[in-house]
């Protein structure tokens, strides 16, 4: 499809405009509307108005919204504009709202540098139009089973993306079998992120969605595990094992509630080419770095940002050094105060990243109220059977634990789940109105962590961002 002429690309970046500040005139986000209705006047539009631009892009299942709040925090924090899709609007409608949005109205950008979301099943559809310097892959986990399909669809559909773009340079999480196996068919310069060190109880993967060798068919071993199938994995029988990364946690110095201190291998060079999956990367340099965000899985954010910034040019130094303050994007270790104490939200999707956000839960020191939010509309996917694969046995036998509050469209099925888990009836209530979940909060003597999924997320961070004069989720 050939690129838009200057009368379409007048008309496609008006409309965009005007859509958006309709919309946000009416307090709405306007994060995807406006890029369809650019693509009613050209279809292209978006190829048009980010021209010239350097883009990193970011795509996986989870870590995708922190690791581009990392990024673009760097940017900015070294004096460079960047722009961001912050809304996390990531398929190929909202990429061009943010983008068309940015642009003069003959469709040349503002800003020269961009970090972009995208979704798994989007990236074959906007990478080809935005061309992005460097590709961060995260990893790949069950999530939304009823849109995606197997999870091999989801990392064939990344592939596919990829291969439309056989200039950009891809950071890859080494700790995944299925991340990593990308590099094995694509002639992209690759560069490698992952944690050289076990992480907690050794033990089988508890959440395994890549048991068996993407090449052979026979099951991993694993010399360590970070969590759920990720970790030093090797095959047997084939030989595919793990690649040494380039960027490497080699030590877990402190994690707390408020930040992670690790020791970081830093790579001397460049990127590699692609399907040197066991190629031995340079040995660098080791240094300690604080990651201002608590858990593994922002460790690894972490990782895949620095391998990022490297890759895309950029002085190591100004992200080693941004990573100290940088905050959470919302709904991801958000912190609002309505009351006496902190409320914390995690955004949970999937058994993996569930566990996760529950083992947070269970090394608390303190005493602490927890609010599961369960909706299954189609933002969420409709299958929660998910619920029933993650690991909330931990958090229900924890002494610190001391009430729960379920909301949501499937509130009874989140009940019905933590009475499975060991959760006493008198201490779970369920209570579908936020701005009942409000008053509890602003009320609360301890502090809360609320745990929902996408759209209940949405919900409840309004009424918190409301009270607590937060800026609203598309700005930022």
């Amino acid at each position: 499809m050939s690129k838009p002429n200057i009368l379409q690309t007048v008309a496609a970046v008006a409309a965009c405009k005007a859509t958006r500040t309709g919309l946000r005139l009416a307090k709405k986000g306007g994060t995807a509307l406006p890029g369809k209705a650019a693509r009613v006047f050209a279809k292209n539009i978006l190829e048009v108005t980010s021209e010239g631009m350097e883009i990193i892009v970011v795509t996986g299942t989870n870590g995708k919204t922190t690791t581009c709040r990392m990024l673009e925090h760097a940017l900015t924090s070294s004096g460079r504009e960047c722009l961001s899709n912050k809304s996390g609007a990531n398929l190929l409608s909202g990429v061009t709202a943010e983008i068309t949005c940015n642009a003069t109205i003959t469709g040349r950008p503002k800003t020269h540098y961009a970090v972009i979301e995208c979704d798994e099943g989007a990236l074959r559809h906007v990478v080809p139009l935005i061309h992005p310097k460097v590709i961060v892959v995260t990893n790949l986990f069950r999530d939304q089973l009823d849109r995606y399909g197997e999870i091999t669809h989801t990392l064939n559909a990344i592939r596919e993306g990829i291969s439309k773009v056989p200039d950009a340079v891809l950071c890859l999480n080494a700790d995944e079998s299925l991340t990593a196996s990308l590099a094995q068919d694509m002639p992209n310069k690759v560069l490698w992120y992952g944690i050289d060190t076990p992480v907690g109880e050794q033990k089988d993967a508890e959440i395994s969605d890549a048991k068996y060798c993407i090449r052979c068919g026979n099951e991993y071993q694993y010399e360590y595990h970070t969590y759920a199938h990720l970790g030093g994995f090797f095959c047997p029988s084939c030989g595919y094992k793990r690649a040494k990364p380039d960027v490497a946690v080699t030590d877990f110095v402190h994690m707390g509630p408020r930040g992670t201190d690790v020791r970081m291998r830093l790579p001397e060079g460049g990127a590699k080419e692609g399907g040197t999956e066991s190629a031995k990367a340079p040995a660098g340099k080791e240094q300690e770095v604080h990651i201002a965000l608590p858990a593994v899985y922002n460790t690894y954010n972490a990782a895949a940002a620095i391998c990022a910034y490297s890759a895309f040019g950029l002085p190591r130094e100004e992200i080693l050094s941004s990573l100290a303050n940088v905050h959470s994007s919302f709904g991801r270790m958000e912190t609002f105060r309505p009351g006496k104490c902190d409320v914390q939200m995690i955004l949970v999707k999937n058994p993996a990243g569930c566990n996760q956000a529950l083992s947070y839960l269970a090394d608390m020191e303190e005493t602490f109220d927890a609010v599961f939010c369960l909706n299954d509309r189609t933002a969420d996917g409709h299958d929660i059977s998910w619920i029933w694969d993650a690991d909330y046995e931990k958090v229900c036998g924890c002494g610190r634990l001391r009430h729960i509050y379920v909301s949501g469209d499937r509130a009874e099925d989140m009940q019905l789940r933590l009475k499975y888990a060991g959760a006493k009836e008198e201490s779970v209530t369920l209570i579908k109105d936020n701005a009942k979940l409000l008053e509890i909060m602003k009320a609360s003597d301890v502090p809360v962590f609320v745990l929902p999924n996408y759209t209940s997320m949405l919900a409840l961070r309004d009424v918190l961002a409301q009270a607590t004069g937060t800026q609203a989720f598309w700005k930022g």
